[in-house]
């Protein structure tokens, strides 16, 4: 069966060495792969391996693409723009495109993702299926391991990482680098001796008596505490009906009325007009009097 290639205008399909023709997509995630480096380095080593990629497309948000603006004209790519929410708007855009790619005609033969996200591990088993050869490009140390057998090839790109510049000693940074001063070489070669301070022993202080007898309450409760901050944290009072103590009491902690170690009964009989308590010797409700 033969092809004609002026019937296929806009695809970029060849032929390969057993005589099968070969229609390749590149579909790029540019919020993961997003160095232009390492996308020119994709295209020449798939062209190499492959041959020429019919479809070419980036994906990604509006601050990414214009990094890669220079490759994406330079290599024909054609970028997407998704919106820059804080879902995977960008990885769903790619699979909708992918999918809806292997299902038209002529579909792809092989399929390359630029991405080494565990997101399309879903994706990729589903275009395996319908016989498409897949294909992962990803940056070193951003390959999902739980992907990489999905894949019937992985395509890393870009150099092995090295460490930060705020991780190398200033030591480090003078022996690899011999044209710095003197100054600062002797800067990191030599340390200031640690001071000892004199052992002076401190007298406990005492607490005044005040301190040693006042109430748990007082302690315990922050000061000036209105009706209106109790409200406020707990609005289910202002309905006057009785509600649990114990649920009123963390909404109280919460808003930071209430210390860590007080009990709600007490800052609730400090106004006894406004609030009332039940039972009287071991309450666990409370009713908003207003």
């Amino acid at each position: 069966m033969r092809y004609c290639f002026h019937c296929l205008a806009g695809f970029a399909i060849a032929p390969n060495d057993k005589g099968f023709v070969t229609m390749i997509a590149f579909l790029i995630d540019a919020d993961n792969l997003s160095a232009p480096a390492w996308i020119e380095e994709a295209c020449r080593t798939l062209e190499a391996a492959h041959g020429p990629l019919s479809i070419r497309r980036a994906y990604g948000s509006a601050t990414h693409l214009k990094v890669l603006a220079d490759v994406l004209r330079s290599r024909g790519i054609r970028p997407f723009v998704n919106l820059p929410l804080t879902k995977n708007t960008t990885d769903l855009a790619l699979a909708v495109d992918a999918m809806e790619l292997a299902c038209q005609t002529p579909r792809p033969t092989v399929m390359v993702i630029g991405s080494g996200d565990a997101d399309f591990l879903p994706l990729i088993v589903r275009l395996r299926e319908r016989g498409i050869r897949m294909i992962c490009v990803s940056e070193r140390g951003k390959m999902a391991p739980e992907a990489v057998v999905a894949y019937d090839e992985i395509l890393y790109v870009g150099t092995e990482q090295t460490p930060n510049a705020s991780e190398t000693s200033i030591a480090e940074i003078v022996l690899t680098k011999p044209g710095l001063t003197n100054s600062l070489a002797k800067k990191a070669a030599v340390k200031k001796p640690e001071t000892k301070k004199p052992n002076v022993k401190s007298t406990p202080v005492k607490p005044s008596p005040t301190q040693k007898h006042a109430p748990k309450s007082v302690a315990n409760t922050p000061a000036k505490v209105t009706i209106q901050q109790i409200l406020n944290a707990a609005p289910a009072l202002k309905a006057g009906q009785v509600q649990r103590l114990s649920e009123i009491a963390k909404l109280l902690h919460d808003a930071k009325l209430l210390a860590k170690n007080a009990t709600s009964p007490k800052l609730f009989k400090m106004f006894p007009r406004y609030f009332e308590l039940s039972p009287e010797k071991q309450p666990h409700q409370v009713r908003y009097l207003g």
